[in-house]
């Protein structure tokens, strides 16, 4: 049942980080619509993987990954004063562009419906 506890621990990691996320004052991450995508955490807690997306696009990821690496000292103190480990997880942040192609397809996807209610889909008939 070891999995359990890494689920835990990496679900804590998210919420706290969420909200660590909101007082860094660098204003590349500040600025941006930040949202944490998926966060891993290795089995000895020594490493901690957090993928994070901008509505911006992926030139404004970049540059809020680069922000939250140079405050990765401050995040991971703060990680380590809200949280009891024994040992807390090097943070490493890296880009994707999860957000923007979510709505990309969304966008496809409302486009592929019909414009009006009174348009009949494809394949049907008026009775």
């Amino acid at each position: 049942m070891p999995g359990f506890k890494i689920g835990r621990t990496t679900e804590d990691i998210r919420r706290e980080l969420t909200a660590i996320l909101r007082e860094v004052k660098d204003p590349r991450v500040k600025d941006c619509l930040l949202s944490l995508v998926r966060v891993e955490v290795t089995n000895d807690l020594s490493y901690c993987t957090v993928y994070v997306s901008t509505m911006e696009g992926m030139e404004r990821t970049k540059s809020a990954v680069a922000g939250l690496k140079s405050a990765a000292g401050y995040i991971r103190h703060e990680l380590g004063k809200r949280l009891s480990l024994r040992h807390v997880p090097t943070m490493l942040f890296k880009a994707t562009d999860s957000i923007e192609y979510g709505a990309h397809i969304s966008k496809l996807l409302r486009d592929l419906e019909p414009e009006e209610a009174g348009e009949e889909a494809p394949g049907e008939e008026k009775e």
